[in-house]
């Protein structure tokens, strides 16, 4: 039981695998698009969404039998359910990329962004590429340094964003153009923020009365879930808002090496 239980868990680690390679790409192609006015790039986002969403359904159907059959307890639980949050919020953010790819087909071939709010949109593109890069690196190297930093840069496209209200009342925009700077900008600002709470981790391997203290909470974990073994590594997320960077409280999640 516990080798099919095992090859069981291996596909949907590789169909999780394929979804945030697929939202990684998705987000390249709602970039080109916006900024290059790259139709074909906006219809492949918006086509390529579907499998994404194909891709959810599959991981929780594999899921669900995987707690109906095998009944998964302690670590092997917590593996399940974390793949679960991951697979929604990778849906989530291909629904946001494909957004920003309609917007860009519905003004084709012109821009729906006037010419003085494209530097600071490309910024913005930027550092989301190189945010799903870093979520694709997390999910096979369980790198905690790589997800801390994932968390904290967050800060930064929050800077941008903010950015692009003032660029909305400026009298240089049509009305037009002042929606779609206010939808564009929040739709890139929730692509970063809606995988915040996932990648918060730090590698244990002492008493869980004596774990080291995450920079980013406000306690160390006290439950016997939460117990260290080598090879675990500890998936936390904040109850509450992800920007806030103070009052939070963490709840666990673990995920096996």
């Amino acid at each position: 039981m516990r080798v099919i239980f095992n090859e069981e868990l291996k596909q949907v680690a590789d169909d999780l695998d394929h979804m945030a390679q697929d939202v990684r790409k998705a987000i390249n192609g709602a970039g080109e698009a916006l900024l290059k006015q790259d139709v074909e790039a906006a219809q492949t986002v918006i086509d390529g969404d579907i499998e994404i969403d194909a891709l959810e359904s599959s991981i929780i159907d594999q899921c669900v039998k995987l707690l109906a059959k095998q009944n998964p307890v302690a670590t092997d639980l917590r593996v399940v359910v974390s793949t679960l949050r991951l697979a929604s919020t990778f849906e989530r953010m291909g629904d946001l990329a494909r957004h920003v790819a309609e917007s860009a087909r519905r003004t084709y071939p012109a821009s729906p962004l006037p010419e003085s709010a494209q530097p600071l949109f490309a910024d913005m593109i930027e550092f989301l590429n190189h945010t799903a890069d870093k979520l694709v690196a997390l999910l096979d190297t369980r790198d905690e340094k790589l997800a801390e930093n994932i968390i904290l840069s967050d800060d930064k496209l929050d800077d941008l964003h903010h950015k692009t209200f003032e660029l909305a009342l400026s009298d240089e925009v049509t009305r037009q153009q002042t929606t779609d700077i206010v939808l564009l900008g929040r739709f890139l600002e929730r692509l970063a923020i809606t995988p915040s709470p996932l990648p918060v981790v730090w590698r244990t391997s002492s008493p869980a009365s004596t774990l080291p203290r995450s920079p980013l909470a406000t306690k160390a974990p006290t439950s016997t879930d939460a117990r260290s073994r080598d090879g675990i590594i500890q998936y936390l997320s904040p109850r509450g808002c992800p920007k806030r960077r103070s009052g939070y409280d963490w709840t666990p999640f673990s995920f096996a090496v």
